[in-house]
């Protein structure tokens, strides 16, 4: 009997991944995922099966991989976690009797968080603005009502090419509610080749630094920046 793991890898170097993840790729017979991703572990599955599939072919990719994993260990793979803007949700929307292993690793967010310092302290959201899955009305309503919570906000898929505007709206939203000198950090390609980090704030913010490849976070109305760091303060007596 054959079996499926979910694998989140993490943001894509080894020394970021978990111990289980490693240890399932190393035990799958097939790999299959996104190309790009394939590449980030290219090391570890050089005998092995591989799939791999362009952008906008996750359906196929899944049910692939649940075919497969009948009568033979099978590794999904997806960048960061794979229960957040990952892989895990439409496995387990597809799957039927097959065996599946949802294993966790660590979000873009998380990621970038750990380079600006402690941004994410305090009660704390994920909003991707990506239009694929999700009406841009309602994208825009749920910032601005993560605003208004006083959330610290984490942006996954601020801006590409197709929707070069949507994270210039966005900010402006939040403008409405947040202070000019409440933080904002930007962090491209975190913890992997390529690493790029800027800190600035909200009055000063320019979204033409931000790519598909960035994690935009913005701080809530306690956040603050100290000796280049990004704080969030828990709410501890000092």
């Amino acid at each position: 009997m054959g079996k499926l793991y979910v694998v989140g890898i993490g943001p894509g170097g080894f020394e970021h991944m978990t111990f289980k993840a490693k240890k399932a790729i190393e035990e799958s017979d097939v790999i299959v995922g996104y190309t790009k991703y394939i590449d980030f572990i290219e090391p570890l599955i050089k005998d092995k099966e591989v799939l791999s599939t362009g952008m906008k072919s996750e359906v196929e990719r899944a049910e692939k991989a649940l075919e497969l994993a009948k009568d033979k260990v099978v590794s999904i793979i997806s960048t960061g976690d794979a229960g957040i803007y990952g892989m895990a949700g439409l496995i387990l929307e597809l799957k039927k009797d097959e065996e599946v292993e949802v294993i966790p690793g660590i979000t873009a967010s998380s990621s970038a968080a750990s380079i600006l310092g402690s941004p994410l302290m305090h009660d704390n959201c994920n909003i991707s603005l990506s239009d694929l899955m999700t009406p841009y009305d309602l994208i825009k309503k749920r910032v601005e009502l993560a605003t208004q919570g006083d959330f610290i906000i984490s942006l996954y898929n601020p801006r590409s090419h197709g929707r070069p505007h949507y994270l210039k709206e966005c900010i402006d939203i939040i403008k409405k509610y947040r202070k000019g000198d409440t933080p904002i950090g930007v962090v491209k390609n975190a913890l992997r080749d390529g690493q790029e980090v800027t800190l600035t704030t909200l009055e000063n913010f320019d979204d033409t630094i931000v790519d598909m490849f960035s994690i935009v976070i913005i701080g809530n109305s306690g956040s603050y920046i100290k000796d280049g760091m990004f704080i969030t303060p828990r709410g501890y007596k000092l």
